[in-house]
């Protein structure tokens, strides 16, 4: 079994003014889908430095293989998510953000703004999602079905891709 991370940012959620409903969507697909372990939460104010800090926690915690961000994806100055995102990781997994793209464009133009970003660092996949409950909820169901192979094959529980 899988445990990973979710790291919610949001400003008025790190303050206490707004409830994280993206938590309670992205557990109902990681934990009540795929059945990995919820091993780390926290939420946090749209600050580089902190974000950072978050991502070396969870990356130094060798329990931790998936850690997903919600929130920060966006177009506004506070939105840095996927830049500190870029900064930290060491592979990028493209593939799984232009698929959320697409099928989000499907659903609303606004897809396209997005800048979320996927991304490997060492045995760690770190998956950026959308703030919004419904936006986190649709990105994730888009890609989940990947996410256990590709785990498999970046902790080494599963073989190559490809083999005949």
């Amino acid at each position: 079994m899988y445990k990973y991370a979710i790291i919610t940012l949001s400003d008025k959620g790190a303050k206490g003014q707004r409830e994280d409903k993206s938590r309670k969507e992205i557990e109902k697909i990681i934990t009540g889908e795929l059945d990995y372990e919820l091993e780390y939460y926290t939420i946090i104010p749209d600050e580089r430095k902190i974000l950072k800090r978050e991502f070396e926690k969870c990356e130094s915690n060798k329990e931790i293989n998936l850690v997903i961000t919600t929130g920060g994806t966006g177009f506004s100055s506070r939105d840095i998510t996927p830049d500190v995102t870029k900064e930290f990781i060491e592979k990028e997994v493209p593939g799984m953000a232009e698929q959320m793209r697409l099928k989000s464009c499907e659903i609303t133009p606004h897809g396209m703004l997005s800048r979320a970003v996927t991304g490997i660092k060492n045995n760690t996949l770190i998956i950026n999602l959308p703030g919004s409950p419904k936006g986190a909820r649709e990105n994730l169901s888009f890609i989940k079905e990947a996410i256990p192979h590709g785990l498999g094959i970046l902790t080494g529980k599963e073989g190559e891709c490809g083999k005949d």
